[in-house]
């Protein structure tokens, strides 16, 4: 159960990375609160915001849980090698971010050492 809790730490921590992307503070300070209903495109600025804190607490609930019986070591390099994996093949296949097939090949060993890590006792 805690690769499982693991795994969804990983999913929050890319969901996460994506609202630092699109979130602006500059235009979350601009906000002006006492009219924020009556203006259509507020929503677009506090979204990222929103998902930046559920996501963010979400992850560190997961990661918290799965570290319980996953040794320390093991789950943050499974955790950020997934989240880093999940990144690049969101950028590259929603995003449309360049890339080569370098990329693919230390993704491949990124998950070489992902599935030694889980292996180990």
């Amino acid at each position: 159960m805690s690769w499982l809790y693991l795994l969804a730490a990983a999913v929050f921590e890319m969901a996460w990375t994506f609202s630092l992307r699109f979130m602006s503070v500059k235009k979350l300070k601009a906000l002006h609160w006492r009219g924020f209903f009556s203006q259509s495109g507020n929503w677009l600025i506090v979204w990222p915001f929103l998902g930046y804190v559920v996501f963010g607490l979400g992850n560190v609930y997961c990661i918290s849980i799965a570290m319980k019986t996953i040794p320390a070591s093991t789950a943050l390099a499974v955790w950020m090698g997934t989240a880093l994996i999940g990144v690049k093949l969101v950028e590259i296949l929603f995003l449309k971010m360049p890339y080569d097939g370098w990329q693919f090949l230390f993704i491949a060993f990124i998950l070489v050492g992902i599935v030694g890590l889980k292996r180990m006792p």
